[in-house]
């Protein structure tokens, strides 16, 4: 079964939503199609589109820059277009930015987990696309972790950001294109006029794998399948002082810091009950950070080894493992302080709420706070269901 995604469909069609249109583009190297052409290529290549302006998300147009790296708009040398930046001083655009722009076409590989900011940049984008009248073009691609799976904590009021604006839980299980509709419909305070162009022969419960669609990393830090099966929940790390792998060969596969005894943690993590619910085992590593925390540093800790796939839940995991540290090292282990800017810690940002480090603090276990999730889930669960492309 070949699966296309929506750029393959719309170059099917003869790019006839775009004709006659001044089409700007936001896109990274990670919009491709099944022979390695990106978006940017394909769509500035072809005299039936005119492309009028490129807009880049974080880690830029070309997908090179670390995460949090802001940018300023700048021009592309290769077609001369202005390069309108949504990661630094503008997250949403201005009107100035649509000046030469009648429709925004959205293609990039977002991989269904509420942190990523693709997602909540493109929601920006939404907004200033209703107030302008400008349409916004969708062309989408499958959730790489599937569109089964909705899981972990839902984002509470208070605690919008770049990384979670709306209440979603960290695992939506839906593609870019449904969760756009979905934010478009529900929380967009001007409705935009927006256009979906769905993948071909995708179903919810297909692997990665299965869809024999290219992987190209959408941002510097999430090179391979094993760490966006990892990312879900090892993201959270960010939010202490362990290494969650920046800087090594495996990102989110590893955790660690210069004062952990990385065959003790092992061999604690291994004994623990909910160890085998997660369907991992993890073993010993030791690794030098070339950037981000304890650059240069010998680490010690621990690397995920996902043993039952089926079984496999990288927030519970994930979670588990950092509130065993967290009991296992008192004295070391700290969460990152409150920003001043935004009045939370970077872990609460992520996870979406103060509760959870609150529950770890305080001896809960991961376990007594599941119920709650899955009662969200829930009631996500139907509240995304007319938004569903594909059943």
């Amino acid at each position: 079964m070949i699966v296309r995604s929506g750029l393959e469909v719309l170059r099917l069609k003869g790019y006839k939503p775009l004709q006659g249109q001044r089409v700007g583009l936001l896109t990274n190297p990670s919009a491709i199609d099944r022979d390695f052409n990106n978006a940017y290529t394909i769509l500035c290549n072809d005299e039936r589109v005119n492309i009028t302006a490129l807009f880049a998300p974080e880690h830029g147009l070309m997908g090179m820059l670390d995460d949090g790296e802001h940018f300023e708009t700048q021009h592309d040398p290769t077609t001369g277009l202005p390069v309108y930046s949504l990661y630094g001083k503008n997250l949403k655009p201005t009107a100035d930015m649509f000046n030469d722009v009648d429709v925004l076409v959205c293609d990039i590989q977002d991989i269904g987990v509420r942190y990523y900011t693709f997602t909540w940049t493109i929601s920006y984008l939404l907004e200033a696309a209703g107030e302008y009248g400008v349409t916004v073009v969708v062309l989408d691609r499958p959730n790489p972790l599937g569109g089964k799976t909705i899981y972990g904590p839902p984002l509470t009021d208070g605690f919008k950001s770049l990384v979670g604006r709306h209440p979603v839980p960290v695992m939506h299980g839906m593609t870019l294109g449904e969760i756009i509709w979905m934010i478009n419909e529900t929380w967009n305070p001007h409705l935009a006029r927006l256009s979906i162009i769905p993948c071909e022969r995708w179903e919810r419960a297909m692997k990665w794998e299965e869809t024999k669609l290219p992987w190209v990393p959408p941002s510097p830090n999430m090179p391979h399948l094993h760490t966006l099966r990892n990312y879900p929940g090892a993201c959270l790390i960010e939010g202490t002082n362990l290494s969650e792998g920046r800087g090594t060969t495996m990102p989110f596969e590893i955790t660690g810091a210069p004062w952990i005894d990385g065959a003790r943690l092992a061999q604690h993590l291994n004994s623990q009950d909910w160890i085998d619910d997660c369907g991992v085992r993890f073993r010993p590593h030791a690794f030098r950070p070339a950037q981000s925390k304890f650059i240069g540093e010998h680490c010690q800790g621990v690397q995920a080894h996902i043993v039952d796939h089926d079984l496999w839940n990288p927030i519970k995991a994930w979670l588990n493992v950092i509130a065993e540290i967290r009991h296992l090292y008192p004295d070391d282990f700290a969460w990152l302080p409150i920003n001043p800017i935004t009045g939370h810690s970077h872990f609460d940002r992520l996870v979406g709420n103060s509760s959870v480090r609150e529950a770890i603090d305080n001896g809960v276990t991961i376990g007594q706070l599941i119920p709650d999730w899955l009662v969200a889930a829930a009631q996500f669960k139907e509240s995304r269901h007319p938004f569903l492309l594909y059943e």
